[in-house]
């Protein structure tokens, strides 16, 4: 009996503790002050027996003041064959501090993740769900990993969240070591040297919540962190070494080696493709072509967890790979007619930052190809549209990992360049008297906006209309017919609209058109007061376009929107309309460049006040004087 007495002491006293704990009272104010979650305690223990047996023990306490901070409530954990779930707890208190819920592992819901052609893996997942808030939980759980290729980072605050405590430490054995990036921060660990291995330890405190920034790097950057990462390393049973670039990609080649040999008949084959090719770039725009129009790419992380491709082969039989397969075997089939290539693996995404060329880290997640030499052929090999040797901003600007015979060999991918992503738009309206309307556009798009253009004439005709007005900020039309094909590096598209109603208001017998059928800029950009991190647009471009206003008799000019000029180191803008009276139509010439993607922190409200200006020109009208009425039916 007093042994069950001393428990449930215990029992009640853990529960006032973590009641205790949680007393927002305690919380210093310039804590609080913005923050939707306020992380309380949060420990990582990472102990690494082997290169191939690691176990992290994670407990996180924390409050959720608002329905802002609700994404905290999910807790979700991935499990494949390197990486176990092995038990994860949830406790939930209210505002007072008493329990009102509590979840063992067996309790979540877990799912297989994938369609069949990925590896085998699963998600654990549970959310809760708060009858108020603020909403106390606690996340306990453990994990086991039989990789070392990747080392759990020290990610320790998101946009939004507080944090009071937090902790993490990596104990390795005698003779490993990690190496540690800390990016955004400055922490340091402290770090203990004993008998049976090192112990590294970072702790943060007093942290106040980071206000999220629309537009920003990509979420795995954004936030203050320590990058880790174990120099000797064993990924399914591979060992490899991480301290040199050239060492990484050593590794990689192994995963490689032999699976770039293609038979007998279809290296002929291909051999025949190119006989008549003038040149080496004549072959590989050939093949690559030939890559394109006959073979799709499906997301697959089989082999060696996601690291080791298909053989080209088996891709080139079942028509189909994921961005390493489908690289790989490109590059077999360029070895098949002389031509040398290289997968290159890459951190991929237009808000991307480079690799550090001083920290060697496997912050990769693509696999892209490239024929070097002195002006370098990049090629990517997922893509049905992309533009032969241009890679885009979803991988441009980057420093890649070339896996050559000698190892890895970092270089740079090329640089953005606004004039690889045009929109040339050239229209032609006809106003009848009743004030409809019945335009021509024809639009010529290379690069992303290429891309977009050749998606956009493949999809319905519902997702076409919905596009052209939220996207590209078209009037509205009661009928239109879109038509495109691709000619070379070009989309051309011819756009038909019908408008019932063309003019924007009238005031008396005086009618306000916009002197364009579409926005030039149809986007706005979030607010500009003390941002602190720089802002990513999808890509650079150039967009010109020439609109033709014809009116019909019964109507006369009476103004014409003001001529705008605009320069600045990221863009330029320039719109001029002015009056043909031997065509009784106005002319409207506007050119609007975006020469950065990449917009520093600190020039950033100098470019929102450009495009805001930008936008507000957009609001010029040209205004007409009716004389007399007149009505036509039109049709197509």
């Amino acid at each position: 009996m007093k042994m069950y007495r001393l428990l449930m002491a215990c029992c009640c006293f853990s529960l006032f503790a973590s009641a205790q704990v949680v007393n927002l009272q305690a919380v210093p104010d310039s804590l609080k002050k913005g923050a939707d979650v306020i992380v309380h305690s949060e420990t990582m223990n990472l102990t690494v027996e082997s290169l191939e047996k690691a176990t992290l023990k994670a407990h996180r306490l924390f409050t959720v003041m608002n329905e802002d901070g609700k994404d905290a409530l999910l807790f979700n954990e991935y499990s494949s064959k390197y990486l176990t779930l092995e038990d994860a707890e949830i406790k939930v208190y209210d505002a007072t501090g008493k329990q009102v819920e509590k979840r063992k592992k067996k309790e979540m819901f877990t799912t297989a993740v994938g369609e069949g052609l990925i590896e085998e893996g699963y998600v654990t997942y549970y959310r809760v769900k708060p009858a108020a808030y603020p909403v106390t939980v606690e996340f306990t759980y453990e994990q086991k990993f039989k990789s070392t290729l990747t080392v759990p980072d020290y990610r320790f605050i998101q946009s939004g969240e507080a944090v009071v405590q937090s902790a993490y430490t990596a104990t390795v054995p005698a003779g490993m070591k990690l190496r540690y990036k800390a990016s955004r921060c400055n922490l340091v660990p402290v770090i203990t040297e004993g008998e049976k291995g090192t112990t590294y330890q970072w702790t943060v405190s007093n942290l106040a919540p980071i206000e999220f920034e629309e537009g920003s790097t990509a979420r795995r950057g954004r936030y203050p962190y320590v990058s880790i990462v174990s120099d000797q390393f064993s990924h399914y049973g591979f060992q490899g070494d991480l301290s040199t670039w050239k060492s990484f990609g050593t590794w990689i080649k192994s995963l490689y080696d032999g699976l770039d040999e293609l038979p007998p008949d279809r290296q002929q084959f291909f051999q025949q493709l190119v006989a008549t090719a003038p040149n080496d770039q004549e072959k590989i725009r050939r093949i690559y072509q030939y890559l394109q129009e006959n073979f799709r790419y499906v997301s697959i992380q089989l082999g060696i967890g996601g690291f080791r491709p298909f053989s080209a082969t088996f891709t080139d039989q079942k028509k189909y790979g994921d961005c390493k397969a489908l690289s790989n075997f490109m590059k077999a089939a360029l070895k098949a007619v002389g031509v040398r290539s290289c997968v290159a693996i890459i951190n991929a995404g237009h808000n991307e930052e480079p690799v550090d060329v001083a920290f060697p880290a496997n912050d990769f997640n693509h696999v892209v190809l490239c024929v070097p030499g002195k002006d370098s052929i990049w090629l990517e090999c997922t893509s049905a549209t992309a533009e032969f040797n241009r890679l885009g901003t979803f991988t441009e600007n980057r420093n890649a990992l070339l896996v050559t015979e000698n190892g890895g060999v970092l270089v740079s991918t090329p640089a953005s360049d606004p004039f690889t992503n045009t929109m040339t738009t050239r229209t032609t309206i006809t106003m009848d008297g009743d004030l409809s309307a019945m335009s021509e556009t024809l639009m010529d798009a290379t690069g992303d906006l290429g891309e977009m253009m050749t998606e956009l004439s493949k999809e319905t005709k519902d997702v076409q209309k919905q596009t052209l007005v939220y996207s590209f900020g078209y009037k509205q039309p009661d009928d239109f017919i879109f038509s495109g094909e691709k000619t070379g590096t070009h989309q051309q598209t011819t756009m038909k609209m019908i408008v019932r109603k063309l003019p924007e208001f009238a005031a008396g017998q005086k009618y306000f058109l916009s002197p364009r059928l579409q926005k030039i800029w149809a986007g706005k950009l979030p607010k500009s007061d003390e941002r602190k991190q720089d802002y990513y647009f999808h890509f650079p471009f150039v967009k010109k376009d020439t609109t033709v206003l014809k009116l019909p008799a019964n109507f006369l000019p009476d103004v014409l929107p003001t001529e705008k000029e605009l320069k600045t180191t990221y863009g330029y803008y320039h719109a001029k309309t002015w009056y043909n009276e031997g065509e009784k139509a106005f002319y409207t010439a506007t050119t609007l460049t975006l020469k950065k993607h990449k917009v520093a922190a600190s020039d950033y409200k100098a470019v929102k006040a450009f495009f805001d200006e930008v936008a507000q020109d957009d609001t010029q009208k040209i205004v007409v004087k009716k004389t007399e009425m007149a009505v036509e039916k039109k049709a197509f």
